[in-house]
């Protein structure tokens, strides 16, 4: 019964996949295509060579966008959904994967520096799917009339370092680049996922208010110059929107619903000899290679159900290890170049994308928690942490003899690391707490005034 249950539960991953139209320099070469899309059958077909005779491979994907389709067109048929759920409660990812210089960037974001409102409500035609779905967000929750709090990061996944590029800058005239990004520790939350400690938390009132927020972040982003793209993205980035709605009970109790939406920027995917990348650029490119390697390793374990899923083997999957397999609703945008010079790599995205169409996800909504209840419940915590933290600092200093030193140095490293895990979770507890207090407290000024 359990297990039947269960099944019902699992959700596929959501995959799409887009194809951007011939660049201005694959036009002047007259470069011959190999894609064509049929976005009414959701399929894309591979033309390729083979010992002389043409042959046609063929994906099925859930939705399918050609070169035509308008960034309006993929974020309302595909994205309007998935910001609904998260404005019930669901946790939601959306991520963009492919070879460098395919429109991964201009998919998740278009240009920031233009992802403004304008006097007639709307956005320019080159938005992305992060400002789209932030005016989705709030012109919902206005048109609710919702009381509501809505907090968002920034962060970049660089060479297994991540930094957040929301930090306040160091004021001086010559700030070195990398003290201008601090590189944040990669923590377990002691509830199967993980957090990033000393990750900045914006709280927003706006949509314009993160607009100038993810122009600010984007401008830190590592980029560089590659031949296959002149502004090639070289970090992952992951910009995260939380949405805290309070709604009432019949009895006037309280509820907090709590929805969260990651949206996720890849570096590109690229044949480090055709990118041109030498030296430095081209171990870089081995780094990001290599992130991208171990989350095909991990989406090929959770397909063919292996024991052992090597979540661990990089920080990227770390950061999206509930989006694969967990309780998180996920899709996945999968970008591809029409044309041939483009074919390894095109091949090799759509069979990534095509098996990661088999992950089994288990979506659950966050539960609605009573304001009061959730902070007695953060206050009960805390307490338990706080004994616990206190034990655990205890037992470290109790002596060991010098023949066991040895054997137990990897405990005492673990313990040291528990420590912090929990260090890292009291900062959280106290930070929620903060804010629902703060919260309440302009509930009730609102009230008397």
């Amino acid at each position: 019964m359990s297990s039947r249950h269960e099944k019902e539960k699992a959700v596929n991953v959501q995959v799409l996949l887009r194809c951007r139209p011939f660049s201005e320099d694959e036009l002047r070469n007259n470069a011959p295509q190999v894609i064509t899309c049929n976005d009414f059958q959701r399929e894309v077909a591979v033309s390729q060579t083979i010992a002389g005779k043409q042959i046609d491979r063929v994906f099925t994907f859930d939705k399918v966008f050609g070169p035509s389709a308008r960034q309006k067109d993929l974020y309302e048929q595909a994205v309007v959904p998935i910001v609904n759920e998260v404005l019930e409660g669901f946790n939601c990812t959306i991520f963009a994967y492919g070879q460098t210089g395919t429109g991964k960037t201009f998919t998740m974001e278009g240009d920031c520096r233009k992802a403004k409102i304008g006097r007639n409500g709307k956005l320019p035609s080159e938005a992305g799917v992060i400002p789209r779905a932030v005016k989705q967000i709030f012109d919902t929750l206005e048109s609710q009339n919702a009381e509501y709090s809505v907090k968002v990061t920034f962060l970049e996944l660089y060479n297994e370092e991540i930094t957040d590029l929301l930090a306040p800058e160091e004021i001086t005239k010559v700030v070195l680049e990398e003290k201008q990004k601090k590189q944040l520790p990669l923590m377990e939350d002691g509830k199967g996922g993980v957090l990033v400690r000393g990750l900045e938390e914006e709280i927003v009132t706006s949509a314009s208010e993160i607009f100038s927020l993810l122009e600010k972040g984007s401008l830190k982003r590592r980029t560089a110059e590659t031949l296959l793209n002149k502004q090639s993205s070289r970090s992952h980035s992951l910009f995260s929107i939380t949405i805290h709605i309070k709604e009432a009970t019949p009895e006037g109790e309280e509820l907090i619903k709590c929805g969260k939406l990651n949206l996720v920027d890849l570096a590109g995917s690229e044949n480090i000899s055709r990118s041109g990348a030498r030296e430095g650029r081209a171990r870089e490119a081995g780094e990001i290679n290599k992130s991208l390697l171990t989350l095909g390793r991990v989406i090929t374990a959770l397909v063919e159900h292996l024991g052992h899923i090597p979540y661990r083997d990089s920080k990227l999957t770390r950061l999206l290890r509930d989006s694969l397999g967990g309780r998180t609703k996920t899709c996945i945008i999968a970008t591809v170049s029409p044309s041939v010079h483009c074919l390894e790599e095109t091949l090799s995205t759509l069979d990534y994308a095509h098996r990661a169409k088999n992950i089994k996800n288990r979506p659950e909504v966050n539960q609605k928690m009573m304001k009061s209840t959730l902070i007695k419940d953060l206050y009960g915590e805390m307490d338990r942490l706080k004994a616990e933290l206190n034990a655990t600092r205890e037992r470290n200093g109790v002596y060991i003899p010098k023949e066991r030193y040895s054997q137990e140095e990897s405990e005492r490293k673990a313990m040291a690391e528990r420590i912090e895990q929990m260090e890292v979770m009291l900062e959280t507890n106290q930070k929620q707490i903060e804010d629902l207090q703060e919260n309440m407290m302009h509930s009730s000024n609102s009230l008397l005034s």
